[in-house]
C-alpha cells in the first residue's frame, strides 16, 4: 500500500491500469451517459499542461456526490489518462479506505486519505504539502463533506487553506464549480441509499473560474496584527514553519484564506445558476 502512495511511483503499470481502467469509467459517464457543459476549461487545461516547472497547482471545488472525483475530470475535451496520472486527490478515510483492497486502490488512484475531523496537522496532510512543494497538482473538497441541497456554498474547513500557507513554493489557487453530480449519484436515491451504479441522461455543469491570488506575505503580517479573540477554541497547534505564526494566528489567516475560496466558488455557483 505504501508503494501505491508514493508519488515518484507514479509511473507503475499498476497505476496506469487503475488510472486507464477509471478515466475510461468517468469518460463514459461524463461525456456518453450525461450531457455535460463545461465553461472556461482552457483555464484548467493550460494550467494541468503548461504552467512554470515546480509551481504548484491547488484545484478546490464544491462536494456534491462520491463520484466528483474521478467524473469531474472526464468531460469532453479533457486530457482525462495524462490529468489521472498528474494529479492527487485528498480522500476521505472513512468512505474510501475501509479495507486493505479498497486502500490499496484508492492509493493508486492517487488518493490521499484524510481523517475527518483528524485537524490540519494530521499525517497525510503533510504528504500533501510534499506533494505540492515537488509543484505537483492537488485537488481538494474544502468543504469536508457531501451537500446535495444545491444551496450556497457551505462553510469550509480550515485543511485547504492550510495546504496554502504551509506549502513551501505558494500554489495557485483555481476555483471550480459543479452541478449535476448529485443527480448522477444521488446519496439517498432508494430507502436511503445510493443507486448500484451511476445514473444516466442527466444535465452536468462544470463552471472553471481564474485563480485566486494570495499575498501571503501581508496576510502573515496582518495575522499577527489580528486582535486576539476568545471566540476560537484552542487546539494545541505549534508555531507554523518557517514563519512562526502562533495558532490564534493561523486560525486567523485560515479562516482569512477560507472565505476567499468560498466567495470564489459562491461567485461561480452563481454564474452558474444565472
Amino acid at each position: 500500500m505504501e508503494t501505491a502512495a508514493r508519488a515518484e511511483g507514479h509511473g507503475g503499470l499498476s497505476r496506469r491500469a487503475m488510472i486507464a481502467a477509471v478515466g475510461a469509467f468517468a469518460k463514459a459517464v461524463t461525456c456518453l451517459l450525461n450531457s455535460t457543459t463545461v465553461h472556461n476549461s482552457e483555464t484548467l487545461l493550460h494550467l494541468v499542461r503548461s504552467r512554470p516547472p515546480g509551481l504548484p497547482l491547488l484545484t478546490v471545488s464544491n462536494h456534491t456526490s462520491t463520484l466528483d472525483d474521478p467524473l469531474m475530470w472526464g468531460f469532453p475535451g479533457f486530457p482525462t489518462m495524462d490529468a489521472a496520472l498528474a494529479r492527487w486527490v485528498l480522500a476521505a478515510e472513512d468512505i474510501c479506505f475501509r479495507n486493505r483492497f479498497l486502500s490499496y486502490c484508492f492509493r493508486l488512484g492517487k488518493c490521499l486519505p484524510i481523517v475527518r475531523g483528524g485537524g490540519v496537522y494530521q499525517e497525510n496532510m503533510n504528504e500533501a504539502i510534499r506533494i505540492l512543494g515537488r509543484g505537483g497538482w492537488l485537488h481538494t473538497f474544502p468543504e469536508g463533506k457531501i451537500y446535495q441541497n444545491c444551496g450556497p456554498i457551505s462553510r469550509l474547513k480550515w485543511g485547504t487553506a492550510s495546504l496554502i500557507h504551509r506549502s513551501p513554493v505558494p500554489p495557485l489557487v483555481l476555483p471550480i464549480f459543479h452541478s449535476g453530480f448529485e443527480k448522477v449519484m444521488p446519496e439517498e436515491w432508494f430507502r436511503g441509499k445510493r443507486p448500484p451504479v451511476p445514473l444516466w441522461r442527466k444535465q452536468v455543469c462544470i463552471v472553471v473560474g481564474e485563480p485566486i491570488d494570495f499575498d501571503l506575505p501581508h496576510l502573515r503580517e496582518a495575522a499577527r496584527a489580528a486582535p486576539r479573540t476568545t471566540t476560537l477554541r484552542a487546539l494545541g497547534w505549534p508555531p507554523s514553519e518557517p514563519d512562526g505564526l502562533d495558532e490564534a494566528a493561523q486560525q486567523w489567516l485560515y479562516a482569512h484564506i477560507s472565505d476567499r475560496i468560498r466567495t470564489a466558488l459562491e461567485a461561480l455557483r452563481s454564474r452558474w445558476s444565472s
